[in-house]
């Protein structure tokens, strides 16, 4: 009788053990899960819902790792976009053609692509396209992004965005840092053409600092159009 008594007993308090431990570690369970929802929507741009500079370089070297010479990698500025800010509609135009904007690279780079906002009105955009559809999409791009946006009681402003674009078969590299350089010389390059730049080896070579075209004006500013 004794015998049995301790062999529950140990049985018993290994139950009670787990099902005390149970408790502590469900809640940790929700504690996580809801950090990592708070820490996600954190990275996220509050303006127009893109990823942010972080969250989007994150995304983008997936991207770029996986599909390699299929992967593209594309550098967005919009041309003229002080004029909307400071014009009669002021910051809610300037924020209305950002979000737009950010709509349409989304439509335009699908549900696998990563589209970021690094700031003000500057967009990144790493997406799988192959060789042979590249100029197609990018010439597809151009003109979505082109179209006129309406910013209030249907009123329309002319909009456009000078566009660059690189490759890791053409320069030779899937580091995203020297792919997002070069598509920024890329993009100065076709600045105001109404045309997407693919960029070549002479792009690779621009002069930069900390990544970017040497004396490109830039900003980190997320939220309201700056």
């Amino acid at each position: 009788m004794a015998s049995t008594v301790r062999l529950q007993a140990p049985i018993g308090q290994r139950a009670l053990l787990i099902t005390t431990l149970a408790v502590p570690l469900t809640g940790w369970t929700v504690h996580a899960v809801s950090l990592h929802r708070k820490l996600s929507a954190a990275r996220r741009d509050p303006l127009t819902g893109l990823l942010g500079r972080d969250g989007y370089t994150a995304r983008a070297r997936q991207i770029t790792d996986r599909y390699g010479d299929s992967a593209l990698v594309v550098l967005v500025d919009l041309d003229h976009f002080k004029q909307i800010n400071d014009g009669p509609g002021g910051h809610a135009a300037g924020d209305r053609v950002l979000a737009a904007t950010a709509q349409r690279l989304t439509a335009w780079a699908g549900s696998r692509g990563a589209v970021g906002r690094l700031g003000g009105d500057e967009f990144a955009v790493a997406v799988r396209i192959g060789p042979a559809r590249r100029e197609l999409r990018l010439a597809q791009l151009t003109q979505l992004l082109a179209q006129p946006v309406e910013v209030e009681d249907g009123v329309l402003v002319d909009v456009a965005a000078s566009v660059g674009a690189a490759s890791p078969d053409v320069l030779g590299t899937r580091d995203l840092s020297l792919l997002q350089r070069a598509a920024d010389a890329a993009m100065y390059a076709g600045k105001h053409t109404g045309r997407a730049v693919l960029a070549g080896p002479q792009h690779a070579t621009v002069p930069s600092i900390n990544g970017r075209r040497a004396g490109r004006p830039g900003t980190n500013f997320l939220g309201r159009a700056a």
